[in-house]
């Protein structure tokens, strides 16, 4: 039986993978079985309790090297407003797929499992793919990070990211860098702050230097500059102590170039010896040449089956993604960000995903794996 791509759109959201805690291991399993009754050679690298990712591959024929799809099957929280429809039952309401997960991005991550799977025969004896679906993308790309590091990936010639494009050919994101800047003090009484070290008034002055932060580089033609957001600020337990300790959460954007590294030693340079740094998110920016033959060719296809031109600029995503971790750790290859969901809708409540764009995104993997496959023989 062919796998349609809807159904198991809406199987996987079945799954409640919300992350944390994650908890992704069945719907990992669940993949499991469909691409290896399939055909494809699968491999479970388990990461932490209930915990996995999974590597699928097909062909593997002659000296080029495959082509890669990848996506993740965790999901971020409801939120605290209340659902329309059951969040986990994948309804198809006027022509919408709903449910956590819909458009970031199990409906992505079934599009190419069914387009690949009812496939595989023909992609026997190619070049072939591999299908690389992860755990805890959504707080710092975890479980990819944990496959780069395992250096068991290989290389791949191309990457398809299937993050939500609304099936766009997007060719980059920038990088994130999540800080927490700590500032202690001395604590003392309320009525005799002299005898204490006030770290809230500590943060006040970094506060006011990170507004005016400047990285001191030349913006990316196309991604732009870096950027730097304070988050959060916390001082304090009660109202009659002086804090003793400050905390600062920054959220920076980085482009390509600008290593993540350089900034924090640009920070501790300007904001002085009395903070320091902890990264909590450190992923870097990724970015293709929109000229490469692939990257034309991949928006030819999404042309051809959507009626969309992409126009003359590149365009990038503005998230980040397992890219940051797999497209270093793949050998670098062009990386496209192409995906059945719609960005706006990601992390929303009433969360959702257009069939049509779901089937229009099978069919634009198929013919991109059909592609790559004819050129390798």
């Amino acid at each position: 039986m062919p796998i349609d791509p809807i159904e198991l759109s809406r199987e996987l959201i079945a799954f409640n993978t919300i992350n944390p805690p994650g908890n992704e291991l069945s719907c990992i399993r669940h993949l499991e079985k469909i691409l290896a009754d399939a055909g494809l050679q699968t491999s479970l690298q388990n990461f932490a309790p209930d915990r996995a990712n999974l590597i699928a591959r097909i062909g593997g024929a002659g000296s080029k090297l495959p082509l890669c799809f990848t996506g993740h099957v965790d999901t971020v929280p409801l939120g605290n407003a209340p659902w329309s429809v059951d969040p986990f039952a994948g309804e198809i309401i006027d022509g919408n797929l709903y449910g956590r997960g819909s458009t970031d991005m199990k409906c992505g991550v079934a599009a190419f499992v069914a387009a690949i799977g009812n496939m595989s025969a023909q992609l026997e004896g190619t070049s072939g793919a591999v299908l690389i679906i992860t755990a805890g993308e959504e707080i710092g790309c975890e479980g990819a990070f944990h496959l780069a590091r395992a250096g068991i990936l290989g290389r791949a010639g191309a990457i398809v990211v299937a993050e939500p494009t609304s099936n766009a050919a997007l060719v980059g994101h920038k990088g994130a860098l999540w800080l927490r800047l700590t500032l202690k003090g001395v604590t003392a009484h309320g009525s005799m702050p002299h005898l204490g070290v006030n770290a809230a008034y500590k943060a006040a002055r970094v506060l006011t230097a990170l507004e005016t932060f400047q990285f001191n580089v030349a913006p990316h033609p196309y991604l732009g500059s870096p950027t730097l957001n304070v988050g959060t600020v916390r001082a304090g337990l009660n109202v009659n102590s002086v804090p003793d300790l400050a905390e600062i959460g920054i959220d920076i954007r980085s482009i390509p170039g600008l290593h993540h590294s350089r900034i924090q030693e640009h920070l501790k340079a300007e904001l002085g010896d009395d903070i320091s740094l902890e990264p909590i998110v450190d992923v870097g920016a990724v970015w293709t040449d929109p000229s490469s033959p692939w990257i034309k060719d991949a928006c030819g296809i999404v042309r051809d089956i959507t009626g969309e031109d992409a126009g003359p600029e590149p365009r990038t995503a503005p998230y980040f993604t397992d890219a940051s971790a797999l497209t270093p750790a793949l050998g670098g290859p062009p990386t496209i960000i192409l995906g059945p969901g719609e960005a706006a809708k990601a992390h929303q409540t009433d969360e959702f995903c257009s069939v049509q764009r779901i089937r229009e995104a099978s069919e634009i993997y198929s013919k991109l794996a059909a592609g790559w496959a004819a050129s390798s023989e």
